[in-house]
């Protein structure tokens, strides 16, 4: 069997910090296969005026499988104020090498499970008539990843075309005194195909993986068309899986309804905005960000990372302090991914049990302010949580 070969993106910030902590966990699991670095992230928009290289593109084009830590992005004015004084002035504009990823590779496919351990102190947690409860949260977020409100179709003083384009719709009347300079556009773009792809993908998933529901999550009774395509879908695909329920939310009912009965979803689909805003909900109710695990699924590349951001307040903490639950299990996902579903069952098992025995928690778990004082408040480092999984194991 060809070993696997890993393009591992480290990024910014904490992402250089908990990419080691989960290859060394896949190296204790038994996981064989060749790692080579890329480059990517803020170091190389400084420098090079472009935080996503061609060399390292050209890496996940040969080897098609990455696994990424984390992204600094900043505004605008800050980023040119960063770039390098040899690149100054010669055109160069800062994108998010995260997005580029998704868009060059098309990888529409955002999977991101939000899962609660048992005795994790960050659960969700429930007052009912005879005490308080602690409901299992399994939910798996299906989320258009190229489309949607973050396709990047959309203009401030959009051009005469454009507008002359848009006030064909009688809806734009409401508009038509507001001056270019004082109107801004976002398109929020759905293809029938996009549509189809993660609504199949999320009912294979749901199958294999024992889910009794699929939730279109969306906003079908005023965003009519993009979320009424999506539903429109839904219901054709669905009758190809009759042991599994369709149901619809709409995003803010959802998020209302994620706080009273999450043990209720399984699988969730939705648009790009819509899924950011419902993962994001439902990972707080399962520990935060430091849980929070996802993929970035095309149709020959995958692209593996947590969450949470770049954090680079703790980056250089010596010992490091950060949470890299969120990276490991984005490991178990390319596992998963991979065909290495033993392996990646083996290390959640282990999560699992370091979480029960309670012993030993990172300071988001300890509910503590990060800084280089958890330490000494009992928190463990980063490196120590490792170490208790891979015990585990």
């Amino acid at each position: 069997m060809k070993k696997i070969t890993v393009v591992t993106l480290p990024g910014d910030g904490i992402g250089k910090v908990v990419l080691p902590e989960a290859l060394r966990v896949l190296e204790a699991a038994g996981f064989q296969a060749d790692y080579v670095h890329g480059d990517i992230g803020w170091d190389f928009w400084i420098s090079e005026g472009n935080a996503l290289p061609q060399r390292t593109i050209d890496l996940l084009e040969k080897h098609k499988l990455g696994l990424f830590g984390a992204i600094t992005s900043k505004p605008k004015p800050q980023a040119m104020a960063e770039l390098s004084p040899a690149l100054q002035g010669k055109g160069y504009v800062y994108y998010s090498p995260i997005v580029g990823l998704r868009q060059h590779f098309d990888l529409d496919l955002c999977i991101r499970p939000c899962q609660s351990f048992p005795n994790n102190p960050l659960n969700f947690i429930r007052r009912e008539s005879d005490g308080i409860s602690e409901p299992k949260v399994d939910v798996v977020i299906f989320r258009q990843n190229t489309e949607g409100l973050y396709s990047g179709v959309e203009w401030t003083d959009p051009p005469a075309g454009v507008r002359q384009a848009l006030e064909t719709h009688p809806k734009m009347a409401f508009f038509k005194k507001v001056p270019g300079k004082d109107l801004a556009i976002s398109c929020r773009i759905f293809s029938r195909g996009a549509c189809q792809r993660i609504i199949e993908a999320a009912f294979a998933y749901a199958k294999d993986y024992g889910y009794k529901s699929v939730t279109i999550c969306e906003k079908p009774n005023v965003i009519r068309e993009t979320s009424g395509m999506m539903e429109e879908e839904a219901k054709k695909i669905a009758a190809d899986y009759p042991d599994i329920a369709l149901w619809s939310t709409n995003i803010d009912a959802q998020m209302m309804w994620l706080t009273k009965n999450p043990e209720d979803y399984g699988v969730i689909v939705a648009g790009n905005m819509f899924g950011d805003i419902v993962s994001d909900g439902f990972a707080g109710l399962v520990g935060g960000l430091g849980f929070a695990c996802s993929a970035n699924i095309g149709r020959d590349c995958a692209i593996f990372e947590p969450t949470h951001g770049s954090a680079p307040k703790y980056e250089r903490l010596d010992p490091p302090i950060v949470n890299p639950i969120a990276m490991i299990l984005s490991a178990c996902m390319m596992l998963d991914h991979v065909g290495e579903r033993s392996k990646s069952a083996r290390i959640r098992a282990a999560i699992e049990k370091v979480i029960a025995e309670g012993t030993v928690r990172t300071y988001d778990m300890m509910k503590l302010t990060g800084g280089a004082k958890v330490i000494g408040q009992g928190a463990a480092s980063s490196i120590e949580m490792t170490d208790a999984i891979i015990a585990k194991l």
